[in-house]
């Protein structure tokens, strides 16, 4: 059996339980915002928060203006790129479709996040120690058939848990008896080879800020070598040209010194290896 979550936009009023219910499950921190001219918040996902609505601000065939929220989070792909490229196997693809991953074994060389199509993991640097985090798909609950926590907690409707190919099959159905609804898309039926979360909208996904993919998995042959650091946050000034000759003459004196310093040495020891006459 794979499972998959349908979400459907029309349904979803952004009252955010979905996130609540991801932190409260998987004991995750809740983190210090600000306001910052949108009804969402925090402004990303990160390494304590997997699962967010985002708020879109449009207007509809008709000029009026909508409000579209939508939850966002990993969409565990059919094959998931995450898992292609790990090369310590920390993401591992399940038989219900969810992906998740192994504690302890991350090694922060960050090839995931860039293998990912909807950037999503996120690493953890607390206390040093790189660990890996996203969605897991609450697979201790599904494991148990129980629904994931943000579907159970959904009021509206909104997200509905379930298998797949069943989940597709009421998708296409919503489609054809309300067409002026939906947008004739199922975000996730198709893009890269295809995901567990599958997508209705009243409006066309690219509005949403959803990446336009290919039918096609990632070819993860294709993607960067992976960098074994942690990213460097912080701004960098720029090189001016004295600060190049400054660096440059303390550099050639280092050397200088230490060249000289060390043909001391092998004279010494060319005297000391010299026999007595």
């Amino acid at each position: 059996m794979s499972i998959g979550v349908l979400v459907d936009l029309t349904r979803c009023m952004g009252c955010r339980s979905c996130q609540v219910a991801c932190k409260a499950w998987n004991d995750n921190p809740g983190e210090e915002t600000v306001c910052w001219g949108t009804y969402e918040n925090p402004p990303q996902l990160s390494p304590n928060t997997w699962t967010r609505v985002k708020f879109t601000e449009t207007y509809d065939n008709y000029g009026d203006l909508k409000w579209v929220m939508h939850k966002f989070q990993c969409l565990h792909c059919l094959t998931p790129a995450c898992a292609s490229v790990c090369p310590v196997q920390v993401h591992q693809k399940t038989e219900t479709g969810a992906v998740i991953y192994e504690e302890g074994k991350c090694i922060a060389c960050r090839s995931c996040t860039a293998a990912c199509p909807f950037s999503v993991p996120k690493i953890d640097w607390e206390d040093g120690l790189p660990e890996i985090t996203r969605c897991r798909f609450c697979f201790d609950r599904v494991s148990n058939d129980e629904q994931p926590a943000c579907a159970k907690s959904c009021a509206t409707g909104a997200l509905t848990f379930g298998e797949r190919d069943e989940l597709l099959s009421e998708a296409k159905t919503r489609i054809k008896d309300w067409p002026g609804k939906y947008v004739n898309h199922i975000y996730g039926e198709k893009e890269v080879g295809g995901t567990s979360w599958l997508y209705l909208s009243p409006i066309p996904f690219k509005a949403l800020g959803f990446p336009t993919l290919s039918e096609e998995p990632v070819d993860v042959g294709m993607l960067p070598r992976p960098n074994l650091y942690p990213p460097i946050d912080v701004e960098l000034e720029p090189i001016l040209a004295t600060n190049v000759g400054v660096t440059s003459g303390v550099i050639g004196f280092i050397a200088g010194a230490a060249a000289a310093i060390a043909l001391r040495q092998l004279r010494k020891e060319q005297k000391e290896e010299e026999p007595e006459e």
